[in-house]
C-alpha cells in the first residue's frame, strides 16, 4: 500500500513538472487528502490491544506567514476503529485528531516544493463500546483525552492556475491509559504513522 502510495506521487511529480509555476504568491493553502492510518499497536497491559489500519479523508488548511514558514492544521471527523485483543475485537471506539505543525517549505526549485515540520496532536476518544463478556470480566474505560509530538514532511508540486498535488507523511503520537474496575493496568499507544496523497489550491 505504501509502495504504491510513492510510486504514485512520483509518477504524478513527474508529469507534473513541466507545468509547475514559480509562484508563491497566496497566503493561504487548503488541501482535501486522502490518508491511510498505520497503528504501531503498542500495549502494556498484557491484552496485545490493537486498533485497525484504515484511509479515510481529510482536510487540512496552512496559513504561511512567509513564502517558507507555515502553520498546518489538519482535521477530520470522528473515525471509528475496531478495538482488538490478540486479534480478537472486542469493542469499538471513535478518535478525533487534529494535528497544528509549524513547517517550513523549502522554495526555489523546480517542478516541486518539500517542506518539513513538527507540531502537537489532540486525541479525543469518543463512542467507546466494549462487549458485555468484557465489560463483565474486566470492566475497561480508558482515558479520553490525549496530546502527543507529531513530525512530518512532504512535497508540493505546483500545477497551472494555483492547482497543487501533494504527498505527506507524519509521525504522530496518540495514547490513552487503560483501566480495569477503576485501577489503572497500562498503557496502549497508537502512535501511527499516516501516510496521506491529495491536491490543494493557493489562495
Amino acid at each position: 500500500m505504501k509502495k504504491h502510495l510513492i510510486a504514485l506521487a512520483a509518477v504524478a511529480a513527474s508529469l507534473a513538472a513541466p507545468l509547475a509555476q514559480a509562484q508563491d504568491t497566496g497566503s493561504l493553502l487548503v488541501r482535501a487528502r486522502a490518508l491511510y492510518l498505520d497503528s504501531a499497536n503498542k500495549d502494556s497491559t498484557g491484552l496485545d490491544l490493537s486498533v485497525n489500519n484504515k484511509w479515510f479523508p481529510e482536510v487540512d488548511i496552512s496559513y504561511f506567514f512567509t513564502p517558507n514558514l507555515a502553520a498546518e492544521l489538519v482535521l477530520t471527523y470522528p473515525q471509528k476503529h475496531d478495538l482488538r485483543a490478540g486479534g480478537a475485537q472486542i469493542g469499538t471506539l471513535k478518535h478525533l485528531p487534529p494535528t497544528l505543525s509549524l513547517q517550513y517549505h523549502v522554495t526555489g526549485l523546480q517542478g516541486f516544493r518539500p517542506y518539513f515540520g513538527a507540531g502537537i496532536n489532540y486525541t479525543r476518544f469518543s463512542n467507546v463500546s466494549f462487549d458485555p463478556a468484557i465489560v463483565t470480566a474486566l470492566d475497561p474505560s480508558i482515558k479520553k483525552n490525549s496530546f502527543g509530538l507529531a513530525i512530518g514532511a512532504g512535497v508540493d508540486v505546483p500545477l497551472q492556475g494555483g492547482w497543487l498535488l501533494n504527498l505527506d507523511v507524519k509521525k504522530v503520537q496518540i495514547k490513552t491509559k487503560v483501566y480495569s474496575f477503576g485501577a489503572e493496568v497500562g498503557t496502549f499507544k497508537v502512535d501511527p504513522v499516516l501516510f496521506s496523497l491529495g491536491v490543494g489550491y493557493r489562495f
